[in-house]
């Protein structure tokens, strides 16, 4: 089977892969609800949600590198957080001065930043590990099953499958390209393979206007042929089967575990 290099579902005959996407999505909310919550510096909270992570990517037989490198993409973000080192008033546990500016490291501010980064790494994880093992239409009647508003999940299910649409089009343009260039058998005395610099921004801008064209055109194109056969911001589907007894024992369990979770946070 053809998987797209964009599509994050890995199919695996796991338990988390045969869990109702109902159930998926709810506990997954939860669990990056709970994170939320958990409070400042609650470290013994943190080492609890991440080895109830752990269990669950290893039920999904993802593989904890798979999850791992993906979640790595998403830790630059974070950066944006490194003011709070040096804002957060605390005890001082490093001072410097640079360009005449006084920095200076506080404790509070060191954990305010771990918190952060912690919260945001495993939030990612587990929303790795939901996308990996749901597929795109079982989140998208997921969420409509949850009462996610219609329009909301309309605009999720059009942007993840014009996204393909927009890859293909910018595939296309650089095959173009590519059979439109030549590269020299000889090597020519004074000249650069491939054009200088500036001339490889003017043909990449030049590409990047037609590839907005085209994709307008194409997106165009693509509404009218859905609202020729009837298309009226609905997705239709059968209707979702109930979720088992098991799954809904495992959906109160993991609720009400997550809800003792957050209180340990505050607790401590």
């Amino acid at each position: 089977m053809h998987v797209h290099f964009l599509d994050p579902y890995r199919p695996r005959p796991s338990l988390i892969h045969a869990l109702d996407p109902r159930v998926k999505l709810a506990l997954a909310l939860a669990f990056i609800l709970a994170v939320a919550l958990t409070p400042i510096a609650a470290w013994p909270v943190y080492v609890l949600l991440a080895a109830l992570l752990l269990s669950v990517v290893l039920l999904s037989e993802l593989g904890v590198g798979h999850v791992l490198k993906r979640s790595a993409l998403a830790l630059p973000f974070v950066l944006a957080a490194i003011p709070i080192l040096v804002t957060a008033p605390g005890a001082t546990l490093w001072e410097a001065t640079l360009a005449g500016l006084s920095l200076r490291l506080t404790d509070a501010g060191l954990a305010r930043f771990g918190s952060i980064v912690l919260k945001s790494w495993l939030s990612v994880q587990m929303a790795i590990v939901l996308a990996a093992s749901t597929t795109f239409p079982q989140l998208l009647l997921a969420m409509r099953a949850l009462r996610v508003p219609r329009l909301l999940v309309a605009i999720f299910g059009l942007m993840w499958r014009y996204l393909f649409v927009l890859v293909d089009e910018a595939l296309r343009l650089l095959r173009a390209r590519a059979a439109r260039s030549a590269a020299p058998t000889r090597p020519i005395a004074g000249a650069r393979p491939g054009g200088s610099v500036a001339w490889r921004a003017r043909v990449a801008g030049g590409m990047a206007g037609n590839l907005l064209i085209r994709s307008f055109d194409r997106g165009e194109r693509i509404y009218a042929a859905m609202a020729a056969r009837g298309y009226d911001g609905e997705i239709r589907a059968f209707p979702m089967p109930p979720i088992p007894a098991g799954q809904r024992l495992a959906l109160i369990g993991g609720l009400v575990l997550l809800a003792l979770l957050v209180g340990l946070g505050h607790l401590l």
